[in-house]
């Protein structure tokens, strides 16, 4: 085969020194075995919770609100369902402000200057935290507020 006929397909890559693209499949994942597999898909990601987590101020009250909610839920002993909910609430919470930094991420990388669907994407998925904030507070009242209310009445 010409090497200068060669074409990338679903690839990246960098221009070698003669001018040729050196291919690097998308899923570079492909030749190794299962459990290597796992556990580089794994460290990738940790990698993006930590990055989440370093950047994201956001990510760091939904951290510090974690932390009041769970002191709350031991100083009212909340029962096993309560803290299933309260666990899985918490955890779509940051697993959204994960998804919106991601998001974010790909609308900068696609548009770097201004445009109004680069906007409108950015915009909604802030929105989409915003749903899941205001579950994640209807659900530490419907827990916590006859709690609070009993204690203080």
């Amino acid at each position: 085969m010409n090497k200068s006929a060669r074409k990338p397909v679903s690839s990246i890559g960098t221009r070698s020194t003669d001018g040729l693209l050196n291919t690097q499949p998308l899923n570079y994942h492909t030749n190794i075995n299962f459990w290597r597999g796992r556990r580089l898909s794994l460290l990738a990601a940790l990698e993006g919770v930590a990055y989440t987590l370093r950047t994201q101020p956001n990510a760091w009250i939904e951290l510090g609100a974690l932390t009041l909610v769970a002191a709350a839920g031991l100083w009212f002993r909340i029962s096993a369902l309560e803290w299933g909910l309260l666990g899985l609430t918490i955890t779509v919470v940051l697993a959204l402000e994960a998804v919106n930094t991601a998001i974010e991420a790909v609308v900068d990388l696609v548009s770097p200057h201004y445009h109004p669907l680069a906007k409108i994407a950015k915009d909604t998925a802030a929105g989409a935290m915003i749903f899941a904030v205001l579950g994640s507070i209807f659900v530490a009242a419907a827990i916590f507020g006859p709690r609070l209310w009993a204690w203080w009445f």
